[in-house]
């Protein structure tokens, strides 16, 4: 892990820990998740927020008016809007992607779950997603919460990673592993 990686690490996980505990302390864990979700969502869709976190072009100024306007316009709680009118303050809002991921975390260890990275061909039904969440749930021993993607080079079959453990179905996979087999023999 590079520094610079290192030490944004180190700045989200001092705002998330704050964060969760004030959270946690007014009793708002299950709102927080709520806004966690809704603020992941628009990362991922909103090219100009993304763009607002990492502008070295916005004065502090302009950073904390346009997030703190965002952040009332989605109801953030309290402790994240004043978190993140602080980061804006600081200059640290190129954080807020991983500060999100750790408290998502945070709030999973609370509750005693489990995140499963779920990667498959083809978008999951209701019913394999909660099926395959039991499935995980009685090898875990924990409540599994599924993060599904897809990704049509997979061919067909499943990646499954549940914290460092990875399990690999993929046909992609399988034709790899058939193609080093081959290049040995010949």
């Amino acid at each position: 892990m590079s520094e610079s990686a290192s030490i944004s690490s180190g700045i989200a996980q001092r705002y998330a820990t704050a964060i969760f505990e004030i959270a946690k302390e007014n009793k708002r864990l299950d709102k927080l998740e709520t806004n966690l979700s809704d603020l992941h969502t628009a990362l991922g869709e909103s090219a100009d927020l993304r763009d607002l976190l990492k502008s070295p072009v916005l004065t502090r100024d302009e950073q904390a008016k346009a997030i703190k306007a965002i952040a009332k316009k989605m109801s953030l709680i309290p402790a994240l809007q004043n978190a993140l009118a602080l980061m804006a303050s600081k200059r640290r809002l190129f954080v807020v992607p991983q500060m999100v991921t750790q408290l998502q975390e945070m709030i999973a260890e609370e509750k005693g779950e489990v995140t499963a990275d779920v990667v498959s061909a083809k978008a999951l039904t209701d019913a394999q997603a909660k099926k395959l969440s039991e499935t995980l749930k009685a090898k875990m021993g924990r409540d599994v919460k599924i993060n599904a993607s897809v990704d049509e080079a997979l061919i067909g079959g499943l990646v499954v990673k549940v914290g460092s453990k990875m399990i690999d179905t993929s046909i992609r996979s399988k034709l790899n592993s058939l193609q080093n087999v081959m290049k040995e023999v010949g």
